[in-house]
């Protein structure tokens, strides 16, 4: 059944604002209105008038009736499925572009936020860093691209202010009406305007620094403090200096990630440290005192006799400060035990010696003496 057009009883177009169909409904009211009126069909006229302008000054029904042509519910939906749909069933889909379906229930309640501001996306950057910087903390200084805002057009990405106008596609608004086919007919939603991206205001000349963008990008340099206990995955958060804002929204952030560097001396476990030594054949067998190298400086660990290879030494307090509570972990130090090369006759006379000797104690009390 084909349906009334109100806004063409009324005479406005479908973009009309709710002046202009006051205005246009008491034009036609004065003009049908059976008690002044001479036209033969003054009061049919006039009711359908008054028809018309009570869906299009009812939000709720001027909704329904630009979405399906029609404000009465049972109309609206078929009066039930069983009505909707033809003998087919629900073959008669594979006609229809369900996301079209579904904007034409839905779509119409995203219009207002079209031309809101929006923020940036956010961008992420790596760096690399020692491992002495993550002990100690440091500050390092990284170029990176930012947008700022337009230093000739002060944002709005216009030649002057006057290039500045409303858009002239959907008359400020920032959406237009569109037609779809669905199962229901052929209905109208809102979709943001083409010509102004939902902003309502459309540039005449634009700005020749920024091409209307409004915003530049420069390069910037930003000065990162390396948080002391930081691994390697993990990031910190730079606030706005991230992909340029939309509609006059904030830029996105900057997300640091950073990468721990292998050390020559330390392996890191957590924040423990972990490191090797290298001791002789007499030191590990008659055991020593032994200066080794921490991200401190020089400490000391006490070899017991008869130390053998790939035994592990702590040292306390000597590894990584942790991120929150700043209490360092411990350094872990191995000895390994390395074969003499390139032996003198004596030398080797005394190994056979101690070969020969090595069930009996007193070697060791000779060789201390």
């Amino acid at each position: 059944m084909p349906n009334k057009d109100y806004y063409e009883t009324l005479g406005v177009s479908r973009d009309a604002s709710e002046d202009e169909i006051k205005k246009a409904y008491r034009t036609q009211a004065k003009k049908y209105h059976p008690d002044v009126s001479k036209e033969a069909n003054a009061e049919e006229k006039f009711k359908e008038v008054q028809e018309a302008y009570d869906v299009l000054s009812d939000p709720q029904k001027k909704s329904m009736y630009d979405k399906y042509g029609t404000a009465d519910n049972q109309q609206a939906f078929g009066g039930g499925f069983g009505n909707g749909f033809s003998s087919s069933g629900f073959s008669d889909f594979a006609d229809f572009d369900l996301g079209d379906i579904f904007s034409s229930f839905f779509g119409a309640g995203s219009q207002r936020s079209t031309n809101k501001p929006m923020k940036g996306q956010d961008i992420q950057k790596k760096i690399s860093v020692s491992l002495s910087d993550v002990i100690f903390g440091k500050k390092t200084n990284i170029n990176i691209p930012i947008y700022e805002t337009c230093p000739d057009c002060h944002g709005t990405g216009a030649n002057s202010p006057s290039d500045v106008v409303t858009c002239p596609k959907c008359g400020g608004r920032g959406t237009i009406l569109t037609e779809t086919a669905t199962l229901f007919g052929r209905t109208q939603t809102r979709r943001p305007c083409p010509d102004c991206n939902g902003t309502g205001k459309f540039v005449k000349n634009k700005c020749t620094t920024c091409k209307g963008e409004g915003r530049i990008k420069v390069q910037k340099t930003v000065e990162v403090i390396i948080p002391v206990g930081i691994a390697t995955g993990q990031q910190i958060r730079l606030s706005g200096y991230g992909g340029k804002g939309y509609n006059g929204g904030p830029n996105g952030d900057l997300y640091i990630q950073f990468i721990v560097k292998e050390d020559p001396k330390f392996s890191r476990n957590g924040d423990d440290l972990r490191s090797e030594v290298p001791i002789s054949f007499a030191e590990a067998a008659l055991g020593c005192t032994k200066e080794v190298d921490t991200p401190y400086g020089k400490d000391s660990v006490t070899l017991s006799e008869g130390t053998q290879t790939d035994t592990v030494y702590r040292i306390k307090g000597k590894g990584i400060p942790n991120i929150r509570t700043k209490i360092k972990g411990d350094l872990y130090v191995k000895v390994k035990v390395q074969t003499p090369r390139n032996l003198s006759q004596e030398q080797k006379d005394l190994i056979k010696e101690f070969e020969g000797l090595s069930s009996s104690s007193s070697f060791f009390k000779k060789k201390r003496k």
